[in-house]
């Protein structure tokens, strides 16, 4: 009997008919987040399991799926999964490291762009009807000239200092460990503290990991040491940025404006999570630019994550150590 692999979000057909030649393919059809249940349920038999962000993996999940050898997880972030549990249970943890960077920091720059120059709002007035050529409005910030911040200098934020370089802007960056001279000298950087970044920047990006000392690191402290009408844009993870104190923000003139891709609602690791997006944030359309965590949404990489995702879970079912492994299962385990 071939091995069976439950896919617990869409992928495209490719995919399908690539674990197909190797594993009996149990696919979700549609484009929606099956409940944790239903994937337990599909999963309580399966050899494999091709996870995507909205997963959550622990000890309790893998003890109701005992015969899962590998989880090929579709994604870079991957602190929804307990790795050690993972590593008892004798299971692989595989994720996929390096794709989603450049479509991250093209989509951060869109956001900048977006949010700043007030094109929503222009979308807006042009769609009402009420349209009848040029007038002086909607005047925005531009970006020559203006200087931007970038927290945590990680493979993301490294491209989009790489992509502004042109933009004649001031660029500065906070990080523990510093850029070398040439990459500080080509793209145009300078590395300052925190503090210093937030007091100096009319643009404050911040791109680093979810971790317990990142949450909420851009909090009602942190917003009131930036220039007053500045603008953040968040395109890391949600919980980064308090959204609640970025509401505050908004309302008093110190942020003249907030963009992003991730909310603190898709945190499915915090079990104190808020359950939707603020609602002062969504009726707020004059100051805020929205995308729906579209940071790898670029056909192609989505594509080739998947097919790494795969070639992962194959390499495991075939007893082999799956490329993107992150993990070392107890030998002897579950061995194929």
């Amino acid at each position: 009997m071939k091995p069976k692999v439950v896919l617990t979000h869409w992928v495209h057909p490719e995919i399908i008919e690539l674990l197909s030649a190797s594993a009996d393919v149990i696919p979700n059809t549609t484009r929606e987040t099956l409940p944790r249940s239903e994937v337990i349920a599909r999963a309580k038999d399966a050899d494999a399991l091709m996870a995507f962000m909205p997963d959550s993996i622990d000890s309790a999940f893998l003890e109701e799926c005992p015969k899962l050898r590998v989880i090929g997880a579709a994604l870079k972030g991957y602190d929804n999964f307990d790795v050690n549990a993972c590593t008892r249970h004798g299971v692989w943890l595989t994720i996929v490291p390096d794709l989603l960077t450049i479509p991250t920091a093209e989509l951060t720059i869109g956001l900048l762009l977006g949010l700043t120059r007030h094109m929503l709002e222009g979308d807006r007035q042009i769609r009402s009807g009420h349209f009848q050529g040029w007038r002086p409005t909607l005047y925005g910030s531009g970006l020559t000239g203006k200087t931007l911040g970038i927290i945590g200098m990680g493979a993301v934020g490294r491209a989009i200092a790489q992509r502004l370089a042109g933009f004649e802007m001031n660029l500065l960056y906070c990080d523990p460990i510093p850029l070398n001279a040439e990459q500080e000298k080509a793209w145009h950087v300078q590395r300052v503290t925190l503090d210093e970044l937030l007091e100096k920047c009319d643009y404050v990006v911040p791109m680093v990991p979810m971790a317990a000392e990142t949450l909420h690191l851009i909090d009602a402290t942190a917003l009131a040491k930036m220039k007053t009408g500045s603008y953040l844009i968040n395109a890391c993870r949600g919980s980064v940025v308090d959204e609640n104190a970025v509401i505050a923000a908004l309302a008093s003139g110190k942020l003249a404006g907030y963009a992003a891709d991730v909310f603190e609602m898709e945190e499915w690791i915090r079990a104190d999570r808020p359950q939707a997006i603020p609602k002062a944030l969504l009726d707020n359309t004059a100051q805020t630019f929205f995308t729906p965590h579209l940071g790898s949404a670029v056909k192609e990489v989505r594509l080739e994550i998947e097919r790494q995702a795969a070639m992962n879970i194959i390499q495991a079912l075939a007893g082999e150590e799956p490329m993107g492994a992150i993990n070392q299962p107890y030998p002897g385990v579950k061995a194929a």
